[in-house]
């Protein structure tokens, strides 16, 4: 396996991502949109997740592709999100055809940081809003880091942020990962300096430090984000894609490996104050994979993308928690 050309998601072809986001608000979201509808599922491992449309990946249920999925801040209110897209989507035609009706599948999940030090004193919510930006944002480049769903994430000890990364499989096939990264736990080790997941870095892609050669890591939980807020501001919401033809039951499976990649590089991960999700899908565009190296590639960038949202994630006005690349600079 190799790195993808640009290391994005988008590695994968007919994929597109979108980002808007707020700095007054300290928020935002996220689209991941298909030149074509494409196979989901997904999989949930935290014990707070904020999620629309989910049921109908579930392999035994009648729908068979989804037209995009949105990843966005703002928890119950970030939902809104997906009825910007959806609603821009059937101003286009696009969507599943029910006689004359047309009816945009639009999945999506959400983070909370609604207590990020952002201003949410909105009189009308702003998220419908962001998701149409982040629509008609779309593009195969993206930025990282304070962006998009990603804009107030933060993690235990630094700011969080959206990240993503592919790699190239020897058959050919590309897998890519997108996350917006706001974890109970820590993405780097004591000392702020190391990343969790470091071993799975590619060409120096998040600093190029390496591990951190300090032994018994994970016995002490210092957290600066509990200590400035909440136990319950929290989440890592991603999204986990190939080219490769998979059917709906693989690309659950495929979601549940990935969820491996969110413990390697967050730790702990998967509490009951997360609301840790993956979506997994497949555009269908070469022949049919393994699926168990697919999973494990997913697992591989979904690190990769965690480590790179810190890694990118820019200090701005009210901040709470400062950035890796502050305290590193």
């Amino acid at each position: 396996m190799r790195r993808g050309s640009r290391n994005l998601i988008t590695d994968v072809a007919g994929l597109k991502v979108g980002n808007a986001q707020n700095d007054d608000l300290k928020s935002g979201s996220t689209v991941l949109i298909g030149d074509a509808p494409f196979t989901a599922s997904v999989h949930v491992m935290g014990g707070a997740p904020g999620t629309r449309e989910t049921d109908l990946l579930a392999p035994d249920k009648t729908v068979a592709a989804v037209d995009a999925l949105v990843l966005s801040g703002g928890s119950a209110f970030g939902l809104d999100a997906c009825s910007g897209v959806v609603d821009a989507l059937r101003a286009q035609g696009r969507g599943f055809r029910i006689g004359d009706a047309v009816i945009p599948l639009v999945p999506g999940a959400i983070l909370f940081d609604l207590l990020n030090g952002g201003n949410k004193q909105w009189k009308a919510n702003p998220y419908p809003a962001l998701g149409r930006a982040a629509l008609a944002a779309a593009d195969d480049d993206f930025a990282l880091g304070s962006v998009g769903a990603g804009t107030g994430a933060l993690s235990a000890m630094v700011k969080g942020g959206l990240g993503s990364a592919s790699l190239e499989l020897a058959d050919g096939s590309v897998v890519g990962a997108l996350v917006a990264a706001n974890p109970v736990g820590a993405v780097t080790t004591p000392g702020d300096r190391y990343f969790h997941a470091a071993p799975y870095e590619i060409d120096g892609e998040f600093g190029g430090l390496g591990p951190d050669p300090s032994s018994g890591l994970g016995l002490q939980l210092e957290s600066r984000k509990m200590a400035a807020m909440s136990a319950r501001e929290n989440t890592t919401i991603a999204i986990v894609a190939t080219d490769a033809t998979l059917t709906k039951a693989e690309c659950q499976r495929v979601a549940v490996a990935a969820h491996d990649g969110i413990a390697r590089a967050v730790v702990p991960a998967h509490m009951p104050n997360d609301g840790d999700l993956v979506f997994s899908l497949s555009t269908a565009a070469k022949p049919a994979g393994d699926v168990a190296l697919i999973g494990h590639a997913a697992a591989l960038c979904l690190s990769r993308a965690i480590a790179r949202a810190i890694y990118a994630a820019t200090p701005a006005k009210g901040d709470l928690l400062p950035c890796w690349s502050t305290l590193n600079a």
